[in-house]
């Protein structure tokens, strides 16, 4: 038996070893050398000891003095004025509130497509809307968001028929906002992969529960609310996740879309690392970034793991 169970696991780890040394050659070693970068000295192209956490230092950095020197001090009045004056600190800022934005009108927008398909289309035409659903990633992502250009650019089709229409005298140029037109952007390019999650966890909802819950005196409003919406978070959760994570790390859209006049982290890091060479200081942001990242989905999945215990 012991023999057995011995073989049983060679073969398991023969079977693993070969995804498994892909990931750390792929993942972990990249990430393992981006995180050793940051704390290194850069200069020129090159990186070299001592170590030193300045480059994470330098990210609080103010034109009125270094954030984190105001709050050891305990000048807490002078911190709003630095924070505004802090470059780093305020392109971090408008990533986490665009992709916070971006994902909020994602899946509230999702939420109600997904319900439509799990409770009032026939089974048998379920995987058709799904396939319809995806039909947007026939498309190369960069292709998608050059479109969305040309819709709401000077004279694009948004303007030419808001004013077709006699709604407006002159050109609106929702391109030339910049942070809402890359929200719309980044709204429509993930929409699918919200609408997906919800759906998976809305079909998994007993609706002999929903029927208990008419039955006894409940409105459908009111059931969707109490039994229908907390049944399905994890899946709001998880469209959530999916989409927040690579919008605060999209580089693509504020570089077509804004023009580069509103760039977002990933456009400082790409900055950082290929115009000025600084590779420790653009490994820092990129490690910040992922730090950040990684605590608000932490937090998500507790969450989650908090709903499916409440299902057990």
């Amino acid at each position: 038996m012991a023999q057995s169970k011995s073989s049983e696991a060679r073969t398991g780890w023969l079977l693993i070893s070969p995804p498994a040394l892909v990931t750390l050659l792929l993942l972990a070693a990249p990430l393992a050398t981006v995180l050793v970068y940051s704390v290194l000295t850069g200069s020129r192209g090159a990186v070299s000891l001592p170590f030193s956490a300045e480059n994470y230092y330098n990210i609080f950095r103010s034109s009125d003095g270094n954030i984190l020197d105001l709050i050891f001090s305990g000048e807490w009045g002078a911190i709003p004025a630095a924070l505004t004056k802090a470059p780093y600190l305020l392109v971090a800022g408008r990533a986490l509130f665009v992709a916070l934005l971006v994902t909020l009108a994602t899946v509230v927008l999702a939420y109600p497509i997904a319900y439509f398909v799990s409770f009032h289309v026939q089974p048998s035409k379920k995987a058709l809307w799904l396939f319809l659903i995806t039909i947007p990633f026939w498309t190369s992502y960069i292709i998608r968001v050059a479109l969305w250009r040309t819709i709401l650019g000077y004279d694009g089709i948004v303007d030419s028929s808001l004013m077709g229409l006699g709604l407006m005298d002159g050109q609106l140029n929702i391109l030339s906002y910049g942070v809402t037109s890359i929200i719309i952007t980044l709204a429509h390019a993930y929409a699918p992969f919200a609408v997906l999650p919800v759906f998976v966890s809305l079909e998994k909802v007993d609706r002999s529960l929903l029927e208990a819950g008419q039955d006894l005196g409940e409105s459908k409003f009111r059931t969707f609310l109490r039994v229908t919406l907390p049944l399905s978070m994890p899946g709001v959760i998880a469209a959530v996740l999916i989409v927040f994570i690579p919008t605060v790390g999209d580089y693509v859209t504020p570089e077509l879309i804004g023009g580069g006049k509103v760039p977002m982290i990933s456009n400082f890091v790409e900055v950082e690392l290929l115009k000025r060479r600084n590779f420790a200081m653009g490994s820092a942001l990129a490690a910040s970034a992922m730090i950040v990242v990684a605590v608000i989905s932490l937090i998500f999945i507790l969450m989650n793991r908090r709903f499916l215990g409440g299902r057990k």
